[in-house]
Parts: structure tokens; sequence; C-alpha cells
């Protein structure tokens, strides 16, 4: 699993790491101490991530052997990396069936919850299933018979197919030796007309729930009265919905995008998934009809996409679920009630989803209404629909202010929901600004600009967005320091393009001073180790995949720099090597995403702080503009460096990554159990019942 190619140093591909991240995703459904819900939501989850890698990553890959795509790989190296992702995920296809099957389902019948496998209805059920069916399934079913090389019947991503083998009722008797005269047909189940699952009558206290996969087989003779089926598999294809908008730009780039995301529908097939237990002369039909290659072929089980595990109906209720903890309020800021006068005080840190977002909706809403606001400006990569903050700067465009909102048009699988609330805005009075040729915005900063008085600034790791905000976790500072709003107002005069040289005195920025800086700090750490003082350096982040960073950290280990790593998803750093020995890489997955991004480094005991909306992969260092912002508050410094003390110490949910990408549990017999999240909202409400 080690690339070495050009260096000394080795490096985990990128996408066989990913592949490590969504397995312990996985890993999270077979923990038995958790609600049977939650480990059903992240089986939901595990499919879900692994149909974007599909659409997106094996794509790319797939795109550079057809010579569709420019990629930094040649063709060999595409071929033998897809040939590492079809055998992983196989391996992992085959684990995620058997928790399913072996873990899940066994905890279902436990609580009194029957989900029907492989099987008919029982006999107190089949008339509700033929009624079900009859009314509710069947108007919208539309078979399509098949013929060997017919390829002319297109199959939609994301969507779930039966294939039907069938005899006809009046054949003649199969002569011996000769395979029966098979005939097939196609029918995608209509998700949008239908659930996918069907809870059945109560029956002597046991709840059943149905696939709508089987409700249809279990009424195959009423499609095709014809017919006797021989047979019957789910199949699926994944598509590449990657659309390529590095570079577009002209003035008619929302048309551009429009059209490119209506053909992400039509995109070569990436993945083709069906049933393992399809026989081989079977399955050698459905290739030959659909033109598939074998390298397209992944295995799955009798039920696919199953992403829809998150709409399982729970009979049972709240019991079988985890309960988050509800965001907490923050005493200083209710109390002095104007978010102005707070924030004017001192700077504030807010912890998302731990505390409550609704302190963003007072800021804007302050911003408003406040008669010395001239100017609103901020950033928008990815919001809720119906955004309760679009609406507050709506709110400020009609009472006056000038409102400038940069929306980032190429955020992958947002671009419609960013084009409609922009033009929801535009229409409000609000001046857009649209995506930069061949650079994504991905900073995550506001400022709210007075004709006197304190302007304020917010700087976030996260999206504006009240959703997600319920469900990752971020880190937010609300700050009237004035270095730091003139760096954010230079960050805006950029994507205006009225500077292009920008010198920022407090942020660093992608595309200008954060690469230089950061490796300036990696290399003070070691400088300090040289003379016989202690260089230590803590970075939290989604990814690290940028060759060069993990070049500056292997040297920095070399030289006894202590650095631990708290990466979410993809690490192609290589720990456990002479050159990584002082390197220790910790993922932790748990009821919320780890989102925030944390950059310590010990400078000698003056500790320098950032927080950033970077990860250090290439695209976000090279290819985005990206801030990172530093914490000059000491107390709100102690803050987040003891938060992180607190996710190196977990032993729950907590693994280590050794050098073959195995996700080891940091379990041990420490008598002291900590699961980080549950800790930092503890820690967080104490800190808050102190004032």
């Amino acid at each position: 699993m080690v690339n070495v190619t050009g260096s000394s140093y080795g490096y985990f591909k990128r996408d066989v790491s990913w592949l490590s991240f969504n397995y312990r995703v996985l890993l999270e459904a077979e923990d038995d101490s958790l609600p049977l819900y939650e480990r059903i939501r992240f089986l939901s989850i595990y499919s879900s991530n692994l149909e974007e890698f599909y659409e997106i990553r094996v794509a790319e890959h797939r795109g550079v052997i057809m010579k569709k795509k420019f990629a930094e790989e040649t063709y060999e190296e595409a071929e033998e990396t897809l040939a590492e992702i079809t055998r992983e995920v196989n391996r992992q296809q085959l684990e995620y069936y058997r928790i399913f099957s072996d873990s899940i389902l066994p905890e279902l019948n436990r609580q009194n919850i029957h989900l029907y496998q492989d099987s008919r209805p029982e006999p107190f059920h089949e008339d509700f299933v033929r009624d079900f069916f009859n009314e509710e399934v069947f108007p919208f079913l539309s078979p399509v018979m098949l013929q060997a090389g017919d390829i002319q019947t297109f199959i939609r991503d994301r969507r779930l197919y039966l294939i039907v083998r069938m005899t006809k009722k009046d054949s003649p008797i199969t002569v011996a030796g000769l395979p029966p005269a098979y005939h097939y047909a196609l029918m995608k189940i209509p998700f949008a007309k239908a659930p996918r699952f069907i809870e059945l009558p109560e029956h002597e206290g046991v709840r059943y729930i149905m696939f709508i996969d089987d409700v249809i087989r279990a009424n195959l003779s009423t499609v095709f009265p014809g017919y006797v089926t021989d047979s019957c598999y789910s199949i699926k294809i994944s598509r590449d919905a990657d659309i390529y908008l590095e570079n577009e730009k002209g003035s008619n780039l929302i048309e551009i995008i429009r059209n490119k995301v209506k053909k992400r529908k039509v995109g070569d097939l990436s993945r083709f998934m069906y049933d393992r237990r399809m026989p081989a002369d079977f399955l050698g039909f459905v290739c030959v009809a659909f033109g598939i290659s074998r390298e397209d072929l992944v295995m799955g089980g009798r039920y696919l996409n199953l992403q829809d595990l998150s709409k399982l109906p729970n009979p049972i209720g709240k019991r079988l679920e985890q309960q988050t903890p509800l965001p907490m309020r923050v005493p200083f800021l209710d109390e002095t009630g104007s978010m102005f006068r707070a924030v004017g005080e001192r700077d504030i840190l807010l912890h998302f989803p731990y505390q409550s977002f609704d302190y963003l909706i007072r800021l804007l809403m302050e911003a408003a209404f406040d008669p010395d606001v001239e100017e609103i400006k901020i950033t928008q990569y990815r919001v809720a629909e119906n955004s309760a903050v679009i609406n507050t700067l709506i709110s400020a465009a009609q009472n006056g202010k000038r409102v400038t909102v940069f929306v980032e048009l190429k955020a992958r699988f947002d671009e419609e929901n960013n084009m409609s609330t922009a033009e929801l805005m535009k229409y409000a009075g609000i001046r857009i600004i649209y995506s930069i040729p061949g650079l994504k915005v991905h900073a995550k900063v506001a400022i709210i600009l007075r004709k006197s008085g304190h302007s304020f600034a917010y700087l976030s790791t996260g999206n504006f967005n009240e959703k997600t905000a319920r469900i990752y976790s971020d880190m937010a500072l609300l700050t009237a320091n004035a270095g730091l709003i003139e760096d954010i107002d230079k960050v805006f005069a950029v994507l205006e393009g009225k500077l292009s040289e920008p010198v920022f005195r407090y942020l660093q920025v992608a595309h200008f001073n954060m690469v230089p800086e950061l490796k300036r700090m990696i290399r003070r750490e070691t400088e300090h180790v040289r003379q016989g003082r202690r260089g230590k350096i803590i970075l939290k982040m989604n990814g690290l995949h940028d060759r060069s960073m993990i070049d500056e950290l292997y040297n920095a280990s070399e030289n006894g720099v202590e650095i631990d790593l708290i990466i979410r998803g993809i690490c192609c750093l290589v720990p456990g090597q002479p050159y990584s020995r002082n390197i220790r890489v910790t993922r932790i997955v748990d009821m919320f995403l780890e989102h925030a991004r944390v950059w310590y480094f010990y400078n000698d005991g003056t500790v320098d702080l950032y927080l950033s909306s970077a990860d250090w992969m290439r695209r976000n260092l090279t290819r985005r503009i990206e801030a990172a912002f530093p914490i000059l508050d000491p107390e709100i410094k102690n803050e987040v460096v003891h938060m992180l003390d607190i996710q190196l110490r977990d032993n729950t949910k907590a693994c280590l990554i050794d050098d073959s990408l195995n996700n080891c549990f940091k379990h041990d017999d420490n008598p002291v159990k900590t699961r980080a999240q549950l800790a930092i909202y503890e820690f967080l409400k104490e800190k808050s019942a102190l004032g």
C-alpha cells in the first residue's frame, strides 16, 4: 500500500487511504455499544460515501484509462489503482453484508422488528402486500424486455433496478442438455412514488418492514402474466458526476454550469453493482446486454442502494436512536444581549454543534438593523436550503445595507442550490460575485463594516449552514480585531478583482502566503530541536495529501519534532517508518462529523494556533482560496489546546493508523474512558457554568 516514487519517502495512495477511512465508518455499525439505529445510520453513511467515491474518484481514474481526462497519473498507474480499489471494495462489501446480516438483523429481531429478508410475506401479510403493490406500485412500473447486445436501454445512476429472468408459460419442454429459452426484463424501482421500506401490519407484538424490492418480487406474476419467473436480481450503476468547472469563465457561467449539471446524469460508467449471487450465465447476459466490462463489476448483496437505510422506519422510537446533546447557549452572549456589544468587549469562539449556531444569525440580524452598519461581505460555499443566513442577508439589503456575497458556483453537488440562492439574493438587491476561473473559494469569512465604533468579523472552519452545524464539528471566531478585519477585507478585494498581490498581517491565505508560512513554522520547530529545545506540532484536519507538506513533516520527524496528526479522512503520510518515527496519526469517527481544522505549533512555549477552512490537500493549497486565522486571545487558545488534548486522549472512538492503513482502536486498560465528543461537550458545559 505504500507508494514510493521519485522520493526517499513513502506515501499511501490517496484513494486507498480514503477507503481505509470509509471502512472506519463501517466499523461504527459493528459497535454494539451504540443504539441500533445509530449503527444503521453508519451503514447508510458508508454506502453514501462509497457512491460519491465512485462518481468522482473512480470516474477520474477511468477517465485516464479512456484518455478523456488529464490527471497526474499514467494509464498504468490508473489501472493499478483501480485494481487495488476493486479488491478492497469487494472485501469491504463482504464485511458490510456480514455486519448487516449477522449483527443488525438479529438485533432488530430482538427489538421485535422483523425486516423481511429473502422470503415471501407470511400468510397474514399476503393480502396487504398484494393490495399495496396493486395500488401503490404496479401503476408506476415500466418493465422493458431485453435482448443481448441491446444497449439502447439507458440505466440511470443512483437508481435501483431489478432484472428478471423468465420462461414463457407455453414454451415447449426443454431438450435435455440444452439451456431453457430465457427471456429477460429490466424494471426501475419507482423510488419517487413509493418508499424504499414498507411498514406492514403488526402481528402478535412484532412490527414488520419489507423492502419495496421484495414487494415487487412477490408480485412478479402480476407484472409478467405470460411468464414463469426463474430468478430476479438487483443491479445499479454509478456514473461520472464530476463536471470539471475549475477553469470555466465568462458572463454565461451560470448557463455553462446548468448544462454541465444536466450532463452529469448521463456521465460515463464508473461502477456496475450487482447481487453477488447472480449466476455466471445471468451475469454474462447482463454484461453483454449493457456493454459492461468485467473491470466495471462490483459485488453487492440482494439489496443495493443501502444508503436508503437512513430511511428505515423506527417503530420503537428514540430508545433505539443516538441522543445527541442539545446545542448549548453561551451565557455571556445571552446576558450581554447585543452581539455587537459582546464581541466588541472580547473575542468569542463558538463550537458547533456543541453550542448554538443561532448566534451567527443574531449577529447578522443585528447588522441588518444597526444604523451604523454600511456594508456586509460574506462568502457562500454550501448553504442550507431555505437558509436563515440568506434570509438575514436579504433583510439587511432591504434595510439599505450594501451586501456583497461571493457565491462559489463550483461547490460539487451544491451547484444548483447555490445558483438558486444567488438568484434569490440578486433579486433582493444583494451584489453577487461569482466563481473565480481556475480557483474555488472555500474560505468561510464575513465582515460587517460600520461607520463608527467597532466593525466585526466572523471566521470559521465550516460553512454558513445551520443544518450541517447540527452534525459537523466546527469552530467559528467572532472578533472586532481591526487587523483581522483589514486582512479579511483584502481577501474580498482579491475576490472583487481589486487586488492581485495582497500582503496579509495575520491571515494565512492559500494561493498567497499559506504554504510559505506553514513551511516556515514547521522548520522553526525543527530548529528549536536542533538547539536542544522542544519541538511539537499538532495538526487536526480532514485530509493530508500534499506531498511537499508531508515531506516537511517527515523531515521534522527525522530531526526529533513530536508530531500528532488528527486526520479524519485521507492521510497519505505513512507512520511507523524510520522517517516518521515521531509521528502519530489518530482518526476519530463518532456521532458528529469531525470537520474543524486546527494547527498547533509549540514555538518554544509561545504557542501559535491557527484555525482554518483548509486541509493539506493539493487542491486546497494550490487551487482554492482558503483562510487560516490565528487565535490571539490566550484564554481561547488554552481552550482549543485543551480540546486537542481531549481528542488525543480518546480511548473509545479514536484509532491509530498503522503502516498498512489499518484502523487500530486505542482501547486500553485505563479505567477512565474518554469519548472525545462527549468529553468536549462536558468541558464546554462546565466552562459555560463558570462564566
